[in-house]
C-alpha cells in the first residue's frame, strides 16, 4: 500500500501496519512524541491499522487534536483511579476541555481535597504499569447488557440513545473499561503529567430534572515542567482576578439588587473616564465625529433592523403608550436614523460615528461573571458609512487604530475572519464578496488571519481581534464587522458624483468591545497596576512628622492644581505602615516627607518598585508630566 506523509513524502508498506509502527520506520523522536494520528482526515489512535492506501498526519502534544486525544485518555485514567479507590461509584462521561478535561461520577462520598490527593497517586501507579489502550467493540444489545452487568446505568442510558444498527466501542487499560468512541493514546505510560485541579456539582446531561452528579475537573500537560507553569499561571491568574483587585482597591462592586448591573465606586469611575477620554482622543484623531442615541427605541425599528427576529431571547422590552419598546442590545440602528437624519453626498463619505452607547442583554445568570460577562454595558461603538471604493481603506483605517490602542496596553492579537452564519440575510454573492474584501485589507497590511466559519454577524462577516493578555490568555473585544444590507434595509443613500442615488456601506466596529469588560482585563493584565496615566491615585503624599504635615499639603495642592490625581496620608501612623497601604492599593508613586525634606525643599520618592531616592519636587513633577502626557507604561 502506498503512505502519503503531510510533508508530501510516500512510502510503500506492506498492510496492515498500525500508526505506531508507521511512526517508528520514520523515527524513534517520532513515535516517542506521536499521540495520534489523521488518516485521510480522519482522527485515529496510534493502534489503528491502516490497510490500504492513505494519506497520513500524525500528531504531538502541538496539535490541538493530539492534545484532545490525551487529555481524553487523562480522564480515563482518572476513572480508572476511582474504580479502584470508590469501586460502586457510577460513571458518566469524562470529555476533553479547552487547557484540560473533567469527569462526572454518581457517588455516595463526597469528593474531598483528600480524595483527590488520593486518586492522583492512584493515577501515577497506572501510568507506571503503562497498560495498553486496546479498543473493542460489541453490537448494541450486547453493549447494554455489558454495561448493565457493570452496574453502569448512565452507560446504559447513552447507548440506548443510539441507534439500533449501532456497533458500540469501548476501551479497556489494565482492569478498568469504559464506553467510548475514542481515539486514545496508545497506553497509560503517555500521560507523563497530569494533575486534578477542582470538583464541582453538575447536572447529568446538563438538566437540572437530572440528578446532580460529582465533577472532578483535571489538566493534562506533556512534560512535568510545562504542567507546573500552566499551574503557576492559574495561580497568578487568581491572584489578579479583577472581581478580587476590584474590591481592594475600590473599582467597582456587584449588588445582590441589581445582579449583571455593575457599580462603578469613585475609584472605578475615575479609571474609567480616564479610559474614555483617551478614547475620545484617539478617536478625534482618526477622523471620527461622537453621537449619542436613545436607548429605549420602538419594536418597528428592531424589526426593521432585524435584531426582533434573530436577537430577541437577549432584549429587554417596555410598553410605551401602549406600544412595544425594546432597551437597545446594540447601538447600530440608531446610528441609521442619525445618518438618515439629513441627505447625504458622496463628499461626506466616509462618515465615521463614534457612540459610547449603553446597552442592556439578558444572559443567564450562570454565565455572568464579574465585568467580563455582565447585563449593562458601554459599547465604544462606531459606525462608518462610506461609498463601495472606500470600503479597504477604512478598514485599515480602523487596523490602524486597533494598532495604535492595543500597543498603548501592551496588548498582543490575532485576528478571526467570521463567515456567513446559517440565518444570515442577504445573497451568498455579497457575503462572499464582503468576506474577500476583509481578508484582503488585512493581509494587504502584512496581517493574516485564521477562519471561523459560519460565525460571522446575521447581516455580516467579521474580522475579531483577540488579545493576548500578560499571562498568554485570550480575549475577543474588537471586531469589524462590514455590513451590506443594514443600509439596504433602512433605505439609506448618498449623492454620487454622477447626481444619482447610491447606496452606502457600513462598518460596524469596536474597539474596547465592552468598555466594563476591557477595564476586567487591564486589570488583570496589570495586577491592578495600572500605568500612572491610567491609575485612580497617582501620588500619595505621606509626611512623617507634624511639621511636615504643612508641607504635604502644599505639595498635595499643587500636584492637584496640575491636574494629578493625588491624596494625602496625616494619619498618626508610622511610616512603614503608610508606604505598605500605598503599596497594597498600587498607587504608582509615594512621597515621603520628613523634616530633614522640609529643611531642604526635597521629596523622598517612591515607585511601587522601591525607593527612588531623593529629588526636588519641581524635578520629580517633570518626569510625573512627562510620564503621564506620553502615556507611559
Amino acid at each position: 500500500m502506498l503512505i502519503t506523509l503531510k510533508d508530501g513524502k510516500t512510502m510503500e508498506l506492506e498492510a496492515p501496519i498500525t500508526g505506531l509502527e508507521l511512526a517508528g520506520k520514520l523515527s524513534q523522536a517520532l513515535k516517542k512524541e506521536a499521540l495520534a494520528m489523521h488518516v485521510n482526515g480522519k482522527l485515529e489512535g496510534l493502534s489503528t491499522q491502516i490497510t490500504d492506501d492513505a494519506q497520513v498526519e500524525f500528531l504531538t502534544f502541538a496539535d490541538e487534536d493530539g492534545r484532545k486525544v490525551y487529555r481524553h485518555s487523562a480522564s480515563h485514567l482518572l476513572a480508572q483511579a476511582v474504580k479502584r479507590i470508590l469501586p460502586n461509584t457510577k460513571l458518566a462521561i469524562g470529555p476533553a476541555i479547552e487547557n484540560g478535561f473533567y469527569y462526572d461520577f454518581d457517588s455516595e462520598e463526597p469528593f474531598s481535597p483528600e480524595l483527590l490527593k488520593k486518586l492522583e497517586k492512584e493515577m501515577d501507579k497506572i501510568v507506571k504499569a503503562n497498560y495498553p489502550i486496546e479498543r473493542f467493540e460489541l453490537p448494541r444489545e450486547e453493549a447494554i447488557a455489558f454495561c448493565r452487568e457493570k452496574g453502569e446505568p448512565y452507560k446504559v442510558e447513552l447507548i440506548e440513545d443510539l441507534p439500533e444498527d449501532s456497533v458500540i466501542s469501548f476501551y479497556k487499560q489494565g482492569d478498568f473499561t469504559d464506553l467510548c468512541a475514542g481515539p486514545h493514546l496508545p497506553s497509560t505510560g503517555k500521560l507523563k503529567a497530569v494533575a486534578l485541579q477542582q470538583v464541582a456539582g453538575a447536572y447529568w446531561r446538563g438538566s437540572e430534572k437530572n440528578k446532580m452528579l460529582q465533577r472532578i475537573y483535571g489538566t493534562a500537560f506533556d512534560t512535568k515542567e510545562n504542567l507546573k507553569a500552566y499551574l503557576d499561571r492559574l495561580e497568578e491568574a487568581k491572584k489578579r482576578d479583577h472581581r478580587k483587585l476590584g474590591k481592594e482597591l475600590g473599582l467597582f462592586m456587584l449588588a445582590e439588587e441589581g445582579p449583571g448591573f455593575p457599580f462603578f465606586l469613585p475609584k472605578g469611575t475615575v479609571l474609567r473616564n480616564t479610559l474614555l477620554e483617551y478614547w475620545r482622543e484617539v478617536h478625534k484623531k482618526y477622523g471620527y465625529v461622537e453621537i449619542i442615541t436613545p436607548m429605549i427605541l420602538n419594536r418597528e425599528l428592531w424589526e426593521r433592523s432585524g435584531h426582533w427576529d434573530h436577537y430577541k431571547n437577549n432584549m429587554y422590552f417596555t410598553k410605551i403608550d401602549e406600544q412595544d419598546f425594546a432597551v437597545k442590545p446594540m447601538n447600530c440602528p440608531g446610528g441609521m436614523l442619525v445618518y438618515k437624519n439629513e441627505p447625504r453626498s458622496y463628499r461626506d463619505l466616509p462618515l465615521r460615528c463614534g457612540e459610547l452607547g449603553l446597552v442592556h442583554r439578558h444572559e443567564l445568570s450562570g454565565t455572568l461573571h464579574g465585568l467580563m460577562r455582565v447585563r449593562c454595558f458601554t459599547q465604544d461603538d462606531a459606525h462608518i458609512f462610506m461609498t463601495r471604493e472606500q470600503v479597504k481603506d477604512e478598514i485599515k483605517n480602523v487596523v490602524r487604530l486597533f494598532d495604535e490602542v492595543y500597543s498603548l496596553f501592551n496588548l498582543k492579537y490575532e485576528i478571526e475572519l467570521s463567515t456567513m452564519p446559517e440565518d444570515h440575510i442577504g445573497t451568498v454573492e455579497e457575503w462572499e464578496e464582503n468576506q474577500n474584501i476583509l481578508r484582503s485589507a488585512i493581509e494587504e497590511m502584512g496581517k493574516s488571519c485564521t477562519i471561523n466559519e459560519g460565525d460571522g454577524a446575521f447581516y455580516g462577516p467579521k474580522l475579531d481581534f483577540h488579545l493576548e493578555d500578560c499571562l498568554g490568555r485570550t480575549w475577543q473585544c474588537g471586531t469589524i464587522q462590514l455590513d451590506s444590507q443594514m443600509p439596504e434595509r433602512f433605505d439609506l443613500e448618498y449623492t454620487g458624483a454622477d447626481g444619482e442615488k447610491h447606496r452606502p456601506v457600513m462598518i460596524h466596529r469596536v474597539v474596547f468591545g465592552s468598555v466594563e469588560r476591557f477595564i476586567g482585563i487591564i486589570t488583570e493584565h496589570f495586577a491592578g497596576a495600572f500605568p500612572t496615566w491610567l491609575a485612580p491615585v497617582q501620588v500619595k503624599v505621606l509626611p512623617i512628622t507634624d511639621r511636615a504635615a504643612e508641607r504635604s499639603k502644599e505639595l498635595a495642592a499643587k500636584l492637584d492644581s496640575l491636574g494629578f490625581r493625588v491624596e494625602t496620608d496625616l494619619r498618626n501612623e508610622k511610616i512603614g505602615y503608610k508606604i505598605r497601604e500605598a503599596q497594597m492599593q498600587k498607587v504608582p508613586y509615594m512621597l515621603v516627607i520628613g523634616d530633614k525634606e522640609v529643611e531642604s525643599g526635597e521629596v523622598a520618592v517612591r515607585s511601587r518598585k522601591g525607593d527612588m531616592g531623593t529629588m526636588s519636587a519641581e524635578s520629580f513633577i517633570e518626569q510625573l508630566t512627562a510620564e503621564v502626557k506620553e502615556r507611559r507604561l
